[in-house]
């Protein structure tokens, strides 16, 4: 089996994204913008186009007016994004078993943020250890 991620996220704006930029900024967290995506981890046979398309057909995870869907070409977080993993999660998506984490992309100025900024929004304010672990 083929280890495959997808990230889900919005076209429209996501006011999840703003409050934790907002929130980060308060806290003195260097940001000047955040994205969020639902990332998910899948183990199976299926290319690229095929899991995408697999993807795009459920409406629980996908719909085309308000979200985007990404196959990545590597099975780990980009630059200045970190997944946040709830510990013991796992779900079924289209009818596929996958691990699921919450991508938060933070940037500061017009390039991805660097890892201390990563690290300093991971310890205010986006990861609870107790219950969590973040993935860079």
């Amino acid at each position: 089996m083929s280890e495959q991620i997808v990230a889900i996220g919005l076209k429209i704006p996501d006011n999840s994204a703003y409050t934790a930029m907002v929130t980060l900024r308060r806290l003195g967290v260097d940001v000047a913008r955040v994205e969020r995506n639902d990332i998910f981890r899948f183990d199976n046979e299926q290319g690229a186009a095929e899991l995408r398309a697999h993807i795009e057909r459920d409406e629980s995870v996908f719909n085309p007016n308000k979200h985007r869907v990404s196959v990545l070409a590597s099975p780990k977080p980009r630059p200045g994004e970190v997944w946040i993993e709830t510990i013991g999660d796992e779900a079924t998506i289209a009818g596929m078993p996958a691990r699921r984490y919450v991508g938060w992309r933070l940037f500061s100025g017009d390039s991805h943020a660097p890892r201390a900024v990563l690290d300093a929004a991971v310890q205010s304010l986006l990861c609870n250890p107790a219950i969590e672990r973040a993935i860079y």
